[in-house]
């Protein structure tokens, strides 16, 4: 077994031969263009990966990746990357039960920002840096889905707004706080802005990043007294959009055995994946950019229709099995996509009925086809992705990705029986236990409040949907109560099964 590291690649380059790729570049020569936020499973699979690519295609290393955790969690990604110089194996699973493997050498370097804060500013302000792009989930941008309102009270946010960067004493919590510290010292040292890039799964992720960037450094602005920042940002400072896709899962232990095992190597941090990639990207990028465009990345001058077909048929679509699969005992999303009245219920009741309908005209795409494909992505076995991932942070994402969908279909007086059953289901797994007795953890940042609202289905069937940051005023639509309520009832007396064979039968019957 041979421990990854930059020592090592030859190495484990010859004892894999053709199985394994690693770089083809010299490591030492890599200089650092893009810091990055959240550098988790994805941005490893995703921007790293196509970086990697094009490095290897002989494109200049000048855009290495410098990755910054915020978190305490993200400790353990430090110690990983840090002790293998950056260096991680990756894995794209195939559904014939192939893989393409491959060493990836696109992050230079990582920093734990609450150990270095001046050292993550020393690098964001350096010239050669010129994105600093973003993974930080859906909640991390720290709005209201409801109201689309920054939220000044979260703790982290308020110490960095209290805060006083540079004397020595005080330091940056928060990306917010990061991102404008960074730009107000480029500012004051006359280095041109880099460009913000959002890669994270919210509608107009670039245009959400600058409100919330500029809703934080507005307030900001107030606070200091200090020359005005908030209008130079606004005026000099990219947010380009862009979608990403790339199914991911956490990975897990087995992945660890199988890089060992197959490969030889012994790595802290693999990454897993399946084959499909793709990334749509809005071409702003005024200090300069990788050339995506020579490995896949299409760069285009609207992204939007592409983000909602993602957004609305993947992303929400994975609501659409997370949930119901749990209850019916799946564990696996592949086994959740064979599963042929769920596979039923949300290729053609949710994706056809509720979803196509708020996705517009999208370029050089065949909607049936891209449907069709994404159940066989779902249901690709070697990726083992978990139900659990996909029911993890819901109040992010039900709020960010479905509620769109319902709110559109609902003005344009179409059907949302499909939808409210979905939220249905997200609030009968907020029970925590299942049909069998079958418990299970519920991972959000609202644990509590969405489990105390799902206790009280018994006292107030509507509890769940009177959040009114989750869901605005909805619980006043008659039109998406009377299904959520039939349906809930349903999946808490008769059950999951039965309630997905009603709503077909309903469908077959002419509902919609």
């Amino acid at each position: 077994m041979t421990s990854l590291s930059a020592s090592t690649l030859p190495e484990i380059a010859a004892a894999n031969g053709e199985a394994l790729s690693v770089p083809g570049y010299p490591l030492e020569d890599r200089e650092i263009g893009i810091v990055h936020f959240g550098v988790g499973g994805f941005h490893r699979a995703h921007q790293a990966y196509y970086l990697n690519r094009l490095f290897n295609a002989g494109h200049s290393t000048e855009w290495a990746v410098c990755g910054v955790g915020l978190m305490p969690g993200d400790v353990v990604m430090r110690d990983a990357l840090t002790s293998q110089d950056g260096l991680y194996t990756f894995a794209a699973k195939f559904p014939d039960g192939n893989r393409e493997a491959s060493v990836i050498g696109s992050i230079a370097e990582y920093l734990f920002a609450p150990d270095a804060p001046e050292q993550v500013l020393a690098r964001m302000t350096d010239p050669a840096v010129r994105i600093v792009s973003l993974t930080v989930t859906e909640g991390g941008y720290n709005y209201n889905p409801s109201t689309g309102e920054f939220q000044y009270e979260t703790p982290a946010i308020a110490a960095d707004l209290d805060a006083v960067f540079g004397d020595g004493e005080t330091s940056p919590q928060t990306m917010f706080g990061f991102v404008v510290e960074a730009l107000r010292r480029r500012r004051e040292a006359g280095v041109q802005p880099f460009t913000v890039l959002s890669c994270d799964n919210v509608r107009g992720n670039g245009h959400l990043a600058k409100e919330m960037v500029l809703a934080y450094t507005r307030r900001r602005d107030e606070q200091t007294h200090a020359e005005p920042l908030a209008d130079w940002i606004e005026q000099n400072v990219a947010f380009p959009n862009c979608m990403v896709d790339r199914i991911t899962p956490v990975t897990a232990d087995e992945d660890r055995a199988m890089i060992a095992e197959d490969y030889g190597i012994e790595d802290a941090w693999p990454v897993v994946s399946e084959d499909f990639i793709q990334w749509v990207l809005e071409d702003d990028f005024p200090t300069g950019r990788p050339a995506f465009e020579e490995v896949g990345v299409q760069m285009v001058q609207n992204v939007e229709p592409y983000e909602l077909m993602k957004l609305r048929l993947l992303n929400c679509s994975h609501q659409a099995i997370a949930y119901f699969g749990l209850l019916l005992g799946h564990t696996y999303a592949h086994e959740a996509c064979t599963d042929p009245e769920l596979t039923s219920f949300t290729r053609v009741l949710y994706m056809d009925d509720e979803g196509t309908p708020t996705v517009p005209e999208v370029p050089g795409i065949d909607l049936d086809a891209y449907k069709d494909q994404l159940i066989a992505r779902f249901a690709n076995e070697h990726v083992k992705d978990t139900l659990a991932r996909l029911a993890a942070e819901s109040s992010d994402r039900i709020p960010t990705w479905m509620m769109p969908v319902i709110r559109e279909n609902l003005d344009a007086g179409r059907d949302v029986t499909i939808c409210a059953a979905i939220v249905a289901s997200w609030a009968r797994y907020a029970e925590g236990t299942g049909e069998n007795g079958e418990q299970w953890p519920v991972v959000d940042r609202l644990r509590d409040r969405v489990m105390a609202a799902a206790a009280q289905h018994d006292q107030d069937p509507l509890a769940f949907l009177r959040d009114e940051e989750l869901f605005g005023d909805l619980v006043q639509h008659e039109a998406f109560t009377r299904p959520y309520l039939e349906a809930l009832e349903a999946l808490r007396t008769d059950g999951a099964r039965a309630l997905l064979q009603r709503l077909t039968a309903q469908r077959l019957n002419g509902r919609g």
